[in-house]
């Protein structure tokens, strides 16, 4: 029987004090509905399920490691933000700077995490698929917490919806499903979406800013898709290039 490292369950209920923490904060600083309380709680719920279910299943034997635990409390601060979405929106401007400072600490996180897994020598792909997958729901979140500013048309949730189309189409032709060499290029590019969407969702930007913003993100992760799109599609039926 796959053992699981006996620390991971409080690991767990450290995040889940830290997310009630800065989402009752949240709440009672903005007045926010209780709903988000709710929907905040019902993510982390979600997201401790699956790490349990996945990590014991791939990492058994393996301690949940510090880079992990660096990752788990940028899910708090992903779910705070995250949850903002079923709030009657737009919000007041002390709202959005709110959700940019949660952001943009997460973002922060997401380099630390990458750097301490180096360094300890603890890179794992249960840790890669843990922070990736975070990665894709703040930019979901992001992108249509941008659109219900009003400053951009229902367009920009491509950006946060981009990956799971990719995941999907995948489903539907294995070739796509395929692993992909890593790529500093796609790093990058994720990095980038992350600003681009935060910069639109400044109170002080205007709509024509944040519209030529979000089209110039939208068509630079359009590209990057595209590179390995065709590598995909030249490893299924040749020799691919090296990606780059």
């Amino acid at each position: 029987m796959a053992t699981l490292d006996h620390r991971l369950p409080l690991d767990l209920a450290v995040g889940s004090i830290s997310l009630i923490t800065v989402v009752i904060t949240t709440t009672l600083v903005f007045d926010l509905s209780n709903a988000y309380l709710v929907l905040a709680g019902f993510q982390y719920i979600v997201l401790t399920a699956l790490v349990l279910r996945v990590f014991q299943g791939s990492e058994a034997g393996r301690e949940f490691g510090v880079a992990n635990r660096v990752t788990l409390t940028r899910s708090t601060l992903i779910f705070a933000v995250s949850a903002l979405l079923f709030e009657s929106s737009p919000f007041k401007n002390e709202v959005y700077w709110w959700t940019i400072a949660l952001s943009t600490i997460a973002l922060i996180l997401d380099g630390i995490d990458g750097m301490v897994a180096r360094r300890t020598r603890t890179n794992t792909t249960f840790g890669a698929r843990f922070d990736m997958e975070l990665d894709a729901f703040l930019m979901l979140a992001l992108s249509i917490l941008v659109w219900q500013t009003g400053k951009v048309g229902p367009w920009v949730i491509g950006i946060g919806a981009f990956r799971y189309v990719f995941v999907f189409a995948g489903w539907l032709w294995s070739p796509l499903a395929a692993e992909l060499p890593p790529s500093r290029r796609r790093k990058t590019v994720c990095v980038v979406e992350s600003i681009a969407l935060l910069v639109c969702l400044g109170p002080v930007i205007p709509t024509n800013i944040a519209v030529g913003v979000a089209a110039g993100a939208l068509l630079l992760l359009t590209y990057s898709f595209a590179i390995d799109v065709r590598w995909l599609i030249l490893r299924e039926f040749s020799s691919p290039p090296l990606a780059t």
